[in-house]
C-alpha cells in the first residue's frame, strides 16, 4: 500500500518542468520534492506527495482531512501498543 501525504509549497526552483524542484512543508518539516508532475502548483498550493514526487494539488481543505486523518491514525497505534 502507497501512502501520499500532503504538503504546502513553500518555495519553488527549477527553470523547465522536467528539473522543477519545491521546497515543500509537512506540518513544520520542510523537504525538497519534485514538481515535475504538477506543473500548474505554485507557492501557497498543497500537494500530495509520494518517494519525493509532488503526484498532484489538492485544495486546503481536503489537506486538512488527510491530516486528521493521519494523526487519527498515530493515535490507533499508540493505543494498539499499550496491549
Amino acid at each position: 500500500m502507497c501512502l501520499a501525504v500532503p504538503g504546502k509549497i513553500i518555495e519553488i526552483t527549477g527553470g523547465d518542468d522536467m528539473n522543477r524542484q519545491g521546497k515543500v512543508d509537512f506540518g513544520g518539516v520542510a523537504k525538497d520534492i519534485n514538481l515535475a508532475f504538477v506543473p500548474e502548483a505554485k507557492p501557497g498550493d498543497y500537494v500530495l506527495v509520494h518517494a519525493g514526487f509532488a503526484l498532484n494539488t489538492i485544495d486546503e481543505v481536503e489537506a486538512a482531512r488527510v491530516f486528521k486523518y493521519l494523526r487519527e491514525i498515530e493515535e490507533l497505534g499508540e493505543l494498539e501498543d499499550s496491549d
